[in-house]
């Protein structure tokens, strides 16, 4: 009950600040940049207010404050561990929003010191993980339902390579009104559901709270957008995806109910890798993925929901991988 309850809480919170936030933001000009490179028709949103992740990001550290003392009193700090690691990628992501807002143009911190600031985040939440016992080299393969053990440098090498990798294929996929969310709540459901099945009822509330929270956050996110999430938003749930499965010790479920944000990814580094390697030729019409449908005659409507409904099987197949995993 304490997770449906963070959940409706959340809910109510980041649609309360909807309505209090998107004014502010459009009376601070705080108003997203479009990419020259991006759709043509993309331009019509110039403009609309950016940062909303603040929403979400509020709503869910309210709930997880608000109902996880139960847990904070007996000693399981695992819900405020990676919510706070989730709002230390929210801060690089708002200090990219806040160069792009002020400089009135689409490049934000440069690339090389963001890359450094999500390895630190990485490595520093890592090494906090495993102080507290939440974390083993033993790494937990789904579906065959095995242990591949690693010594630990490789296994935190491979584990700082997932976080800032996964991070970053979220904010790749927030290139349409409402699809980062709609994926992001789909997984953080699937989060929910493990975290009560496992048994692990402090990440449960975490995942729990940032589900209600998206959800309110997306009645002013879906097409068409009054705001976008930002940078601040979409690593924050970059951070808050990965950080629960890595919280639950099962990094490797990533890859199943992370398949759209790999999609997403993987269209990018693909085009680049052509583009280069053969002088100026191109697989897709325009990468990232959505943008490649939206040139194919997609609307952003039927993508969000497509994208959105393959995370839902994907995430349902993940369940079935690693439901007996502990046992009943």
């Amino acid at each position: 009950m304490r997770i449906l309850f963070a959940a409706l809480t959340a809910f109510i919170i980041s649609l309360a600040l909807g309505r209090v936030l998107i004014p502010a933001l459009r009376a601070l000009h705080a108003g997203q940049s479009i990419k020259e490179i991006g759709p043509n028709w993309h331009k019509a949103k110039e403009g609309t207010p950016t940062m909303g992740g603040l929403m979400f990001i509020t709503a869910a550290a309210g709930a997880v404050v608000a109902f996880g003392w139960r847990d904070f009193a007996a000693g399981d700090w695992t819900a405020l561990m990676v919510l706070g690691f989730a709002l230390i990628f929210a801060c690089i992501g708002f200090a990219d929003d806040y160069a792009k807002v002020k400089g009135h143009h689409n490049d934000g911190i440069s690339a090389g010191l963001r890359l450094l600031l999500e390895l630190a985040a990485a490595i520093a939440f890592l090494a906090l993980l495993r102080l507290a016992g939440g974390l083993s080299p033993n790494l937990y393969v789904p579906f065959v339902n095995l242990y591949l053990p690693l010594p630990w440098p490789v296994y935190l090498a491979f584990a700082a390579f997932v976080i800032v990798g996964c991070v970053n294929a979220v904010n790749i996929t927030d290139g349409l009104d409402g699809l980062a969310g709609s994926v992001t709540l789909a997984v953080m459901v699937f989060f929910t559901v493990l975290s009560l099945w496992w048994d692990k009822g402090p990440a449960g509330i975490f995942a729990g709270a940032l589900a209600g929270g998206i959800l309110g956050f997306l009645v002013y996110n879906f097409h068409p957008a009054k705001v976008f999430m930002g940078d601040t938003g979409s690593l924050f749930l970059g951070g808050a995806v990965c950080g629960l499965a890595f919280a639950l010790d099962a990094p490797l479920v990533l890859v199943p109910v992370g398949i759209v944000y790999i999609a997403e990814t993987l269209s990018d580094i693909i085009q680049v890798v052509y583009f280069k390697a053969t002088h100026g030729k191109r697989i897709f019409r325009m990468a990232p993925l959505h943008h490649h449908l939206e040139l194919g005659g997609w609307s952003e409507v039927r993508i969000v929901l497509t994208f959105t409904g393959i995370t839902v099987a994907f995430c349902l197949l993940a369940f079935v991988g690693v439901m007996y995993r502990y046992s009943i």
